[in-house]
């Protein structure tokens, strides 16, 4: 019986020792091991599962650390964190007080650079070379691994543009498997296709003519054969470029088969690969869903409307009318600097643009929201899926900062609705004639309202701009919710001793505040909360501290939110809780006063 090869390796020294003949062994064991886990912790498993040979080739021929890897966007890291010292504490991957499921420079000496946004690689690899090369050290390796749908991105052009016109000692490798989370899209996928094919005449190679040494396409799920060309591109100077071809999902037949829903497929069954079926039924529908459903149904009756999604058209639902209107409808890849200015133009003729981005991404385009789009006054739309705490992806997914680095751009408008039905008749009240742009932030996850498209689908009601609603009424302490996270509010009220002290306020309107109702507020109330669920620095609670200074008011304002630091992973709730503005916490809050 063969000994097991991984529960001998702690680091890539370790590997180092093993004959290049026992490597395949490994790589089978790597995978089990990987599938073992995600079956049960959860978390992304198809693009592990592809770089699985990679991986292993990568630190058997590179002397990691001294030689420097970075992982563009790190889904794929997995195999990169077990070799790397965190086999026996990969168990506690994505969880509260565990390893990040991202690579991250505080955790290991072998995660050279902290990811989770695509697209970083190639230009962080290169400053990594170029300091080397102004140290003296020509002799150091550094190597950039992107997938086919991260270099389309243009941020990865701006390094390969700068990498060949220099001297650094660079190896970009290409994870050729022309799928992101959602199918890679776009001509230079169709330009990698052709390759692949070899259909494109070598003359014609795009890669060569940006200066770098290109090798491939191969088989990158050929151990043997990557190994082979790493090791002779470690002998090459300067920039160098390797095209490999891989299978996301590799050696799990269901994640070969669908891509898409393996990318992070959940609990599953580790010897069949079967999905475990989630209890969904009758349960309130998923944010994405209501955007997605209501939006389909809108464009249906208004010819105007057009969606825009960089690279996220499943996880936004945006796909409902994709495939219903394919011609008005556009996922233009990882590309969010794109996306909004190409919701722009498209504002610009009178179209109705609803530019739909998870709230961590539009940091991307953060230039374009003010330049392309608010200062022109242009009435795009933005959907911020995922805003708020988003849980396991942790602090590079967190959408946290939306509220604080929109609400001071001029001409915006920024709601964030209660639940559902607020979600879908502010979608249609944006549709129906605002003269600013508007975003639309809304949780990852479910909403509160049961049985919501028998009972409000299509039964559509225009939103006041502007306006803030009473929940409840109360006597002594005026609490200011913003968003879903009025729904704790709501339920942590109802297990208080003295409810009836507290007046509950909906403002989802962060841009414009309510002006009219603030005055009757801080007229009749000396104590009051605000509460949201994005960072307290320069958010909804601010503002309310801007209104009370600039009146002179003097009542006693206390802000709950996120604390002005990173969150790390942990579940939705595990976060509330730790920012104090879960249940339990608004409970313990409230109760004091």
């Amino acid at each position: 019986m063969k000994s097991n090869l991984l529960e001998q390796i702690h680091s890539p020294i370790d590997l180092r020792l093993l004959d290049e003949a026992q490597l395949p062994q490994l790589a089978h064991e790597l995978r089990d091991f990987i599938i073992n886990i995600v079956a049960t912790k959860e978390g992304h498993l198809g693009a592990s599962l592809g770089v699985v040979e990679l991986t292993i080739a990568l630190h058997y021929v590179f002397n990691t650390p001294e030689d420097l890897l970075v992982w563009d966007v790190g889904h794929q890291a997995y195999g990169h964190k077990i070799l790397t010292e965190r086999r026996t504490i990969f168990h506690t991957n994505r969880q509260l007080n565990g390893i990040s499921g991202f690579p991250k420079r505080s955790e290991s000496v072998y995660d050279t650079f902290g990811v989770g946004h695509s697209s970083t690689s190639i230009s962080a690899a290169l400053g990594m070379a170029i300091a080397s090369n102004l140290k003296g050290n020509f002799e150091k390796q550094h190597i950039a691994v992107i997938g086919d749908a991260s270099i389309a991105s243009g941020m990865a052009f701006e390094g390969l543009n700068h990498a060949g016109v220099t001297d650094a000692n660079l190896l970009v490798i290409l994870n050729d498997n022309a799928i992101g989370i959602d199918p890679s899209v776009g001509a230079l996928k169709n330009y990698f296709t052709a390759v692949k094919e070899g259909k494109n005449p070598r003359q014609n190679n795009m890669i060569r003519s940006l200066n770098f040494n290109y090798s491939g396409p191969i088989d990158g799920n050929d151990l043997f054969a990557v190994i082979k060309e790493l090791k002779r591109l470690q002998k090459i100077k300067g920039p160098k470029f390797l095209h490999l071809i891989t299978t996301k999902g590799k050696g799990l037949q269901q994640a070969e088969e669908n891509q898409v829903k393996y990318h992070a497929p959940g609990k599953f069954d580790a010897s069949t690969g079967e999905i475990i079926p989630k209890q969904e039924e009758h349960l309130p529908p998923k944010y994405q869903d209501v955007f997605g459903l209501t939006i389909l149904d809108l464009a249906k009756k208004n010819e105007k409307i057009v969606g825009i999604t960089p690279a996220m058209p499943s996880g936004s639902s945006l796909k409902f009318m994709m495939d219903a209107f394919p011609k008005r409808a556009f996922d233009v890849g990882i590309a969010e600097q794109h996306a909004v200015t190409l919701s722009a133009g498209m504002a610009t003729q009178g179209m109705i643009v609803y530019c739909n981005i998870y709230s961590t991404f539009l940091q991307r385009a953060y230039d374009q929201v003010i330049h392309d789009v608010a200062l022109q006054n242009l009435p795009v739309i933005f959907c911020l899926d995922r805003a708020g705490l988003v849980g396991e992806d942790g602090a590079t997914h967190q959408g946290v900062f939306d509220l604080a680095y929109l609400r001071c751009v001029p001409n915006m408008i920024i709601y964030a609705p209660l639940n559902e039905v607020d979600l879908q008749n502010i979608l249609y009240t944006a549709q129906s004639g605002l003269n600013h742009p508007i975003a639309i932030r809304y949780p990852r996850g479910r909403g509160v309202t049961k049985n919501w498209e028998t009972n409000y689908f299509s039964k559509y009601e225009t939103i006041p701009i502007g306006k803030a609603k009473l929940i409840k009424n109360g006597s002594k302490v005026a609490i200011l919710s913003t968003g879903t996270i009025g729904n704790n509010v709501s339920l942590a009220l109802a297990k208080i001793e003295q409810p009836e002290n507290f007046a509950h306020y909906d403002f989802a309107f962060i841009k414009p505040l309510d002006e009219t109702e603030l005055h009757t507020i801080f007229k009749q109330f000396e104590t009051i909360i605000t509460i949201e669920d994005g960072c307290i620095k320069g958010g909804f609670g601010s503002g309310i501290l801007e209104f009370a200074a600039t009146h002179n008011y003097t009542s006693k304002i206390q802000l709950l939110g996120i604390p002005d630091a990173f969150i790390e992973q942990g579940s939705i709730n595990e976060l509330q809780q730790y920012s104090g503005i879960s249940v339990d916490s608004l409970e313990i809050t409230f109760s004091s006063c």
